[in-house]
């Protein structure tokens, strides 16, 4: 199983860290490692000093593909919920500087926290779906599907052709504007739509 994360789908969250925006969907992979462990808090890192939220649909892969065309993208796709993607944004940035991968600031053990509980994606209005998290009980972020640069049926079509998608894989489909650090104690809370998805206490 991997973990598939696209990167500056959000084009306020690409300009808030003074990025491009993409020509197509940018992709990195989380090993399975990187999975926080069910009802475990997030421990943060002593290796870093600035280790950020990143709020994101997350979807669940159901059948295997391979050069997926867009429009049956959704058949290979049956339940969504929302995750953190954590990242050590201080190791990322000293990396990116060195013009070096910065997959540890990315992809270390416990940076992929995925909510317990998984909604249908059957019958979804995308265009009205909204997620959000809120740190210690303030919202810091608030996104909206309909606001992705590439929707998860083009996100499949292109990474299909790159790498072969398996049952149990699972994709993040980028984090909206608001990203910031977390801190010892934080509760993190995640929503979707008006519904409370998850708590996740940060050590």
């Amino acid at each position: 199983m991997k973990i598939v994360c696209i990167g500056r789908n959000y084009a306020d969250h690409a300009k808030e860290l003074g990025n491009d925006l993409p020509k197509e969907p940018l992709f990195f992979n989380k090993p399975d490692s990187a999975i926080l462990a069910k009802g475990n808090p997030f421990f943060i890192p002593e290796w870093t000093s600035d280790v950020h939220y990143e709020i994101e649909l997350v979807f669940k892969v159901n059948r295997l593909g391979k050069y997926i065309q867009k429009e049956h993208a959704w058949k290979y796709i049956s339940e969504f919920t929302v995750g953190i993607d954590f990242t050590a944004r201080d190791v990322q940035e000293q990396l990116k500087t060195k013009g070096q991968p910065w997959e540890k600031a990315k992809s270390f053990d416990g940076s992929a926290f995925i909510a317990d509980q998984w909604l249908t994606a059957e019958g979804v209005d995308w265009d009205a779906l909204t997620f959000g998290l809120q740190k210690n009980g303030e919202w810091v972020q608030q996104g909206k599907a309909k606001d992705m640069i590439f929707k998860l049926d083009t996100i499949i079509e292109h990474v299909s052709q790159y790498m072969t998608l398996k049952i149990g894989d699972l994709i993040f489909t980028g984090t909206p504007e608001g990203v910031g650090p977390v801190s010892p104690n934080d509760v993190l809370t995640g929503y979707i739509n008006d519904q409370k998805i998850f708590d996740l206490k940060v050590k």
